[in-house]
């Protein structure tokens, strides 16, 4: 009976030994740092939607090893070396990944292991090159602004509108082919975000998207972004608001609607908002006797009214109306719009519904001609 029992308490042993880990490793080395430098891993904290540090180790001999508990889905996580700047992105899942770590260069860094980390891997690399592109384009721009060569502009004004549209052709068939990675709400809130797609089309594909992404924090934050975009979407009715003007009187949306108004959010430190001021008031002449109205509304500093004012004069604005709380980012009728970037514009119709979004140029005027028509 001893050795009986003796034989089970092995074989329960042995069984126990061969179980699978059920949580991931992460490897990695790193060239030209001294041993004891600091790894720190750190993940998305649902609540305050910052990385919170949920790990640490150090470097020996060029090699880093991390042993981490199973995940139930796939999350957004960071890596960060001691004394560099910057960090590495990539998503904890329960595979083993692999890091070649740029010291220099954070963001140079490689992840392998995983189908999570390859479409990701594969994100990031677009992302870089497109920043890249469109870095080239903007600082020609300038040069040729300063050059007044007006067709250069025009041609690289062009050139960028080819690139963003590349950009959406990617990453629209990088959706297709990850509907259950975590990559895929990455890009939908980037998409969202960088008003490179409306909402509308953002939940489209979010609908695609498997059960398993759409519980992830991330998931459930991109659907309550999306629930909060439909108030200020094509068709929906346009948030009233109110504010003061450079007169100190208030001036409320419902009062002033015309045929076809438009909202135009912009600040005088914004540069793309001063260029684009020119195309506005051709568009305002060319058509204020149709019934358009323009409300402008600033999203200057506090304590900078006089930049706002003096802005307003340069760019000969001063024949349609203006409104500011001089919050900055913090404008409370910026906020009801969702504006996260500027020049942003939206277009209503005599009802107060808003029937076109961030047209700008050519665009907006031909826009607003067919519904003065």
């Amino acid at each position: 009976m001893k050795k009986t029992a003796i034989l089970f308490t092995l074989l329960g042993l042995l069984l126990m030994g061969c179980e699978e880990d059920k949580g991931y490793l992460l490897t990695g080395s790193v060239e030209g740092v001294e041993d004891g430098k600091n790894i720190y891993i750190a993940q998305l904290d649902p609540n305050s939607n910052a990385p919170r540090v949920i790990d640490t180790t150090s470097i020996q001999n060029g090699q880093f090893e991390i042993d981490l508990e199973e995940q139930d889905a796939p999350v957004l996580s960071f890596l960060r070396l001691e004394g560099a700047n910057g960090q590495v992105v990539f998503i904890s899942e329960n595979q083993k990944i692999r890091f070649e770590i740029d010291k220099d260069t954070l963001m140079n860094s490689r992840v392998e292991g995983g189908k999570e980390n390859k479409a990701l891997q594969e994100y990031l690399d677009h992302i870089k090159e497109m920043n890249k592109k469109l870095g080239s384009i903007q600082k020609q721009s300038r040069q040729a602004m300063m050059n007044q060569d007006r067709e250069q502009f025009n041609t690289l004004r062009e050139t960028q509108v080819e690139l963003q549209e590349n950009d959406k052709v990617f990453k629209e068939s990088l959706l297709e082919k990850n509907k259950d990675s975590y990559v895929s709400v990455m890009i939908l809130s980037d998409m969202l975000n960088m008003r490179s797609h409306n909402a509308a089309e953002v939940r489209e594909y979010y609908a695609e998207l498997s059960d398993r992404i759409k519980e992830t924090t991330l998931g459930k934050k991109l659907e309550k972004d999306l629930e909060n975009r439909s108030t200020y979407e094509v068709g929906s009715k346009a948030p009233e608001f109110s504010g003061p003007t450079p007169e100190g009187k208030e001036l409320a949306l419902s009062e002033n609607l015309g045929k076809v108004t438009v909202v135009d959010f912009w600040a005088a430190w914004c540069k793309p908002c001063r260029v684009e001021n020119p195309n506005l008031v051709k568009t305002y002449n060319k058509y204020k006797d149709e019934g358009l109205n323009i409300i402008s509304v600033s999203l200057d500093r506090p304590g900078q009214k006089d930049r706002w004012v003096q802005a307003i004069k340069d760019d000969n604005l001063e024949d349609w109306d203006h409104v500011s709380n001089l919050q900055f980012w913090n404008e409370p009728i910026a906020k009801k719009y969702g504006v996260k970037a500027i020049p942003a514009t939206f277009v209503l119709d005599e009802e107060g519904t808003i029937v076109a979004k961030n047209l700008r140029g050519e665009a907006l005027s031909e826009k607003i001609g067919e519904l003065l028509q």
